[in-house]
């Protein structure tokens, strides 16, 4: 028991441990989605949460993850693909997989999607399916959750950032979200301004064009990786607008995935 609560530590303590957008992102990403819902949406999500709230929640499928009994649900955040690939392709590659559970991130959503909407299932079944759909909408918009299959979205790409060693893909689990130092709610208030035309198109867009718009994010992204691996304080200024962009979109569009949900 004393190994397993050192080894559990260890886990969440690890800088970046693939956890996209931290505590701080993923709680603003959900604060957003509460912004826009609908009366209706609302009632049945408070509902279903009882005491909990959709912030509170949205870190719930990280927080398991070192359970056994969710040991399958490990590769549910991240969809990784081979590099150069345009959307035809990207796509093809998304609906490839027939496997009966979940694989990755897009089939884990589509399937919790659907269990959400699903009236026939118990409350519990929809609870837990509603947390991971408002944790996995944040993460399919983290760009390197939809990074290139051969070196697992940035993993393998050592670089350095403030003076200490780490990877590609842990400075934009976490680092570049926690650098201005805001609150989930200072996020949520200082993000959360897009136009109505933009919460149209976002909310209509496939989740196909999701995971597609994070996946060309990462070409600048490993770009930057491979000019000069050693981040200096130029590194935020060039990435933060892409930050705050896929944040906002990921609330917007998360709130229309739960209207749409309970709208019937």
């Amino acid at each position: 028991m004393f190994l397993k609560r050192i080894i559990l530590l260890v886990l969440l303590c690890a800088p970046g441990s693939a956890f996209a957008w931290g505590t701080t992102g993923h709680r603003a990403v959900a604060r957003i989605a509460e912004n826009h819902l609908s009366a209706k949406a609302k009632r049945e999500i408070a509902r279903l949460l009882g005491t909990e709230t959709l912030p509170l929640v949205s870190t719930w499928p990280d927080e398991i993850r070192s359970d056994p009994q969710y040991k399958e649900t490990g590769p549910w955040h991240y969809l990784n693909v081979a590099a150069g690939l345009d959307l035809t392709a990207f796509t093809a590659q998304l609906t490839a997989t027939t496997a009966p559970a979940p694989t990755d991130a897009y089939s884990a959503l589509r399937l919790m999607r659907s269990t959400l909407q699903d009236r026939s299932k118990t409350a519990a079944e929809r609870l837990q399916a509603l947390k991971f759909v408002v944790h996995l909408v944040g993460d399919v918009h983290q760009p390197l959750h939809v990074g290139r299959a051969e070196d697992r979205g940035g993993n393998g790409i050592p670089v350095s950032w403030r003076g200490h060693d780490t990877n590609l893909h842990s400075i934009w689990d976490g680092d570049l979200v926690e650098y201005p130092g805001f609150t989930y709610s200072e996020m949520a208030v200082a993000y959360d301004r897009a136009t109505r035309a933009q919460i149209k198109q976002w909310q209509k867009d496939d989740v196909a064009i999701w995971l597609f718009e994070s996946y060309q994010l990462c070409t600048p992204a490993y770009a930057a990786a491979a000019a000069s691996p050693k981040f200096d304080y130029r590194f935020y200024p060039a990435f933060a607008p892409a930050v705050e962009q896929q944040i906002l979109k990921a609330g917007i569009r998360l709130a229309g995935v739960l209207n749409e949900a309970f709208a019937n």
